[in-house]
């Protein structure tokens, strides 16, 4: 039996789940997300706990089983407590300034680089280095962060780039001098 996938998800209060078929409508304080559970899997809504259960031990069950249960859970957190994501802008010359909703980026480009951000994703700037990348859904969440690092990923020699926070960049040495 799956280890993640047994155990019961606790609803905490002020989070109304609604189980309709293979939808699972998970609703709190910060928004509404919703998931359709892959068919073998079985969702159950009992007393104030949530049950994902497999019919069988086939291979697709087993691996679903724990999968759905997690993405379940992460809605569950996303909605009370919402997820965040830190990033760095380092180099000289590099920076990071709020344009409305949208962020605009100078890293050592011709032009700069501006970032709007998608439905449900907040961008947030702190002082001229510092993002935060903030909403509901982890996923989305992590996309966006992604996407926005893989602007300019940090260069292993000088270590200039876009970075998570406390990420470590592993450094090389350069060219030996004569």
């Amino acid at each position: 039996m799956s280890r993640i996938g047994r155990l019961p998800i606790d609803i905490p209060a002020g989070v109304t789940i609604d189980v309709t078929g293979q939808v699972v409508s998970v609703k709190g304080p910060k928004g509404e997300l919703s998931l359709t559970v892959a068919s073998p899997i079985e969702v159950k809504l009992e007393d104030a706990q949530l049950l994902v259960t497999r019919p069988d031990d086939e291979r697709n069950s087993r691996s679903l089983h724990g999968l759905t249960r997690t993405l379940i859970a992460n809605q569950i957190i996303g909605v009370t407590q919402g997820y965040s994501k830190g990033l760095e802008v380092v180099g000289t010359g590099y920076r990071v300034a709020q344009k409305g909703s949208a962020v605009e980026f100078a890293l050592g480009f011709s032009h700069p680089v501006t970032v709007e951000p998608p439905v449900g994703i907040t961008l947030t700037v702190e002082g001229n280095n510092k993002l935060t990348v903030a909403g509901i859904d982890k996923q989305a969440v992590g996309e966006v962060a992604a996407n926005i690092r893989k602007i300019r990923k940090p260069e292993p020699y000088k270590g200039k780039g876009v970075r998570y926070a406390g990420e470590i960049v592993r450094r090389k040495a350069g060219k030996a001098g004569k």
